[in-house]
């Protein structure tokens, strides 16, 4: 019985390690003590939208392993063998939807008009600390193609 149970808990552990944040207030360690430039700009609108979870081939081979051992355990001999593959394809598949899934998160869309009259579009993770609204004014941080909204 304790052995059913470690198999799915350290898939859940592996795939939980990949979620990663794409917040305003999330920096990447390559990005601190970096000059960062930024542009000044009032929010537009604001709309809520869904990023994707992360596609890795880390779900994949945690959820083949899972499902060819599980497989390997159903029988003996030619029907265990195949048993074990079916289970490897199908716990593959699975661990790849469930990795998606996991990682998937609420993502926000600001239209924002620059000072300069240009205006942009920049999409990040929603922020549970700092609802940024249309009207407010903000910070347009740029650094190494990637870009962040955060209140001025």
């Amino acid at each position: 019985m304790k052995n059913q149970l470690v198999f799915p808990l350290a898939l859940a552990l592996l795939i939980g390690g990949c979620a990663t944040e794409k917040g305003g207030d999330v920096y990447t360690r390559d990005q601190v003590q970096q000059v960062q430039r930024f542009k000044v700009g009032t929010v537009e609108s604001v709309r809520k939208v869904r990023i994707e979870g992360t596609k890795s081939q880390v779900g994949t081979t945690a959820g083949a392993i899972v499902g060819g051992i599980a497989g390997s355990g159903a029988a003996q001999g030619k029907t265990g063998q195949v048993a074990s593959v079916l289970g490897a394809v199908v716990g593959g598949m699975a661990g790849a939807a469930a990795e998606e899934g996991y990682t998937r998160e609420d993502g926000v869309e600001f239209a924002i008009k620059l000072e300069d009259g240009s205006y942009i579009s920049v999409v990040q993770a929603a922020s549970k600390e700092e609802e940024i609204k249309a009207g407010d004014k903000v910070r347009v941080i740029e650094s190494g193609g990637v870009a962040r909204v955060v209140r001025f």
